[in-house]
């Protein structure tokens, strides 16, 4: 069984910098792609960064230049390290790792139970 562990989450005032990470336990194999997504208050999930195993990255619009993911294969563990944040950054944000292999299985996609993030202006 996989699981994904959130951390990092907190209260920062506008401006301010918070760094998340995200680790996945279980004797994994590989795991293709990493990423963070969040949900605001009465809005929809939406992704806002992911990584292959590769390194490759994806952002969106709206963390673009202030949000950076890294990920650390050995370790099978994601980061998102986010700067300049604003109110609007205020969500709940979520782990999800895509194709993960473990023995005999891989799992198609797996979600971390989420980390609560709040920027006061």
């Amino acid at each position: 069984q996989v699981q994904l562990v959130e951390s990092g989450g907190g209260l920062v005032q506008a401006g301010g910098s918070l760094r998340l990470s995200c680790a996945a336990s279980g004797t994994i194999l590989s795991i293709n792609v990493m990423g963070w997504y969040r949900q605001a208050p009465g809005k929809q999930r939406e992704l806002i960064a992911d990584i292959s195993g590769g390194g490759t990255t994806n952002y969106a619009d709206s963390v673009r230049g202030r949000f950076t993911i890294s990920r650390d294969n050995a370790k099978n563990t994601v980061y998102l390290q986010m700067n300049s944040l604003k109110p609007e950054d205020t969500a709940v944000y979520y782990c999800n790792a895509k194709a993960v292999r473990i023995p005999l299985y891989t799992a198609s996609e797996v979600w971390g139970r989420g980390t609560l993030v709040t920027v006061s202006s």
